[in-house]
């Protein structure tokens, strides 16, 4: 009885943390985290010396 109230409970969480991002007011903080990694930050990126 009890392991299927606590399966209950945990499929309410995931649906609920499912809904919560996957909801419209998340889209474009998401989108914007997701591209993060693809953008070049040329002050992260240290210059490599030329030598002559």
């Amino acid at each position: 009885m009890m392991s299927g109230i606590f399966t209950a409970l945990l499929l309410a969480l995931f649906v609920g943390v499912w809904a919560w991002a996957w909801g419209a007011a998340r889209r474009q903080p998401f989108g914007e985290a997701a591209h993060l990694p693809l953008e070049h930050d040329a002050a992260a990126v240290p210059a490599r010396e030329v030598r002559p």
